[in-house]
């Protein structure tokens, strides 16, 4: 005689959670997005800043090919061979010895940070300076506040007093 065996089998009871709920799918993307807008303001505030910093890097660059350029011809270039002369020599002013150039930067001149030309005057600078050379900034506006420019922007003199003149040294 053969005995069978009842296997019964037990069963589970049925889970009534097969995923999540709208208000949690909402909850955790609001959280998402909280965290993500406290982490990113600072760092695309930072991306201004180092951008304002290499504009600054740039133009300090220029200035010091253009203190070259200066030193060879005893002159800045003129408005026609602009900053381009300091990398082409095709630029230079004819009536210029080509024997004195060299290559004041070793590559063409890339545009500010923000995609803009660097503004350059040379023949008659407007403030009295040698030249006018300045970015823009990232609103690519001439003539506004986050301009980036190679002239002071402040009252102040080299002396550090604001527009009075160096007291008189003392008699020896």
């Amino acid at each position: 005689m053969e005995t069978k065996m009842l296997v019964t089998a037990t069963r589970r009871p049925a889970t009534t959670r097969g995923g999540f709920t709208l208000i949690e799918l909402l909850i955790t993307i609001a959280i998402v997005i909280a965290l993500g807008a406290i982490v990113g303001v600072p760092l695309l505030g930072a991306r201004d800043e180092a951008n304002v910093g290499i504009a600054q890097t740039q133009l300090d660059n220029i200035e010091q090919a253009l203190e070259f350029f200066e030193l060879d011809y005893r002159r800045v270039p003129n408005e026609e061979e602009g900053l381009a002369v300091l990398w082409d020599k095709e630029m230079l002013d004819p009536d210029s010895d080509e024997t004195k150039w060299k290559k004041y930067l070793s590559e063409a001149l890339p545009n500010d940070p923000w995609g803009n030309e660097w503004g350059y005057r040379g023949e008659d600078p407007e403030y009295g300076e040698k030249y006018d050379l300045w970015s823009n900034g990232p609103d690519g506006e001439e003539g506004t506040e986050d301009d980036i420019v190679a002239w002071s922007t402040s009252e102040e003199d080299e002396f550090g007093d604001f527009g009075g003149d160096m007291p008189d040294a003392p008699a020896p």
